[in-house]
């Protein structure tokens, strides 16, 4: 995103611009994904319905990575990915946010309605007997306050941020510092307010040439999270992040999480 396109989606206030910011699905079908992985589906406490996909682990007991994907994305474009960490021995399970791909006909997103997807999705994972004891969250950028929402309830054993804002409200005025964001912004997603009641261990992944979500946030969270601890991926970006530095990054959230 570029500053232009923000200050301009901001400064005309309404809530259709604003949506078009913070949560640009992409349009279009999207492709279904077959063997091996299996339709999650589940039910919002709002009546909503969610729309997943799920991926043993080859060892039963193994731990399963719930990735929650960022906000330009749909969760089959994080198919990749799961299928990454399945052939390094975990399970995955990918979550699709209302507004977005196979849920594109659900309501609009919003951050309470994000969190209500995603704890319908990890109650899913309970119903096949997956307990927080197995379960590792794994947020990608917007996915990271999701996934710190989802940790602050007790929902897993471990948390893993990629390229995390401390807070929306923050990054929006990051990117367009002359305007009133805190008032524009409705939806926080805060996590450094949340920071203290993060309890499980926590790795926050983050390049130091981030041009979108600044370094420096990471940074913050990272010092903020009890039992956290920083990677850093020097001249990394955000986009591109776990493209190009792919398997280091994976390799490194692989030996966190068999801690």
């Amino acid at each position: 995103m570029r500053a232009s396109c923000v200050l301009l989606a901001l400064s005309l206030s309404g809530c259709g611009a604003y949506r078009a910011f913070v949560y640009p699905a992409p349009e279009g079908a999207t492709r279904a994904l077959g063997v091996p992985f299996e339709p999650l589906a589940g039910c919002a406490h709002d009546g909503v319905p969610v729309h997943g996909y799920y991926l043993p682990a080859p060892d039963a007991e193994a731990p399963v990575i719930v990735l929650f994907h960022g906000n330009g994305e749909t969760m089959e474009n994080r198919a990749d990915l799961a299928l990454a960490m399945h052939r390094r021995g975990f399970g995955a399970a990918l979550v699709e946010y209302r507004g977005y791909g196979a849920s594109r006909r659900a309501p609009p997103p919003d951050e309470r309605g994000l969190y209500l997807d995603a704890a319908a999705s990890i109650e899913a994972l309970v119903a096949r007997g997956i307990g927080p004891d197995r379960i590792v969250l794994l947020g990608i950028s917007l996915g990271t306050g999701v996934a710190a929402q989802m940790a602050a309830c007790g929902a897993a054993r471990a948390l893993v941020l990629v390229s995390p804002f401390t807070s929306l409200s923050a990054e929006a005025h990051y990117v367009a510092p002359l305007l009133p964001t805190g008032w524009l912004v409705p939806d926080r997603f805060d996590t450094l307010a949340k920071a203290p009641s993060i309890r499980v261990p926590t790795l926050v992944v983050h390049g130091d040439a981030d041009p979108l979500v600044p370094f420096d946030m990471g940074r913050r969270l990272a010092a903020a999270i009890p039992h956290a601890e920083l990677y850093v991926v020097h001249g990394g970006h955000h986009n591109d992040l776990l493209r190009v530095w792919r398997t280091p990054i994976l390799d490194a959230v692989a030996a966190f999480v068999r801690r």
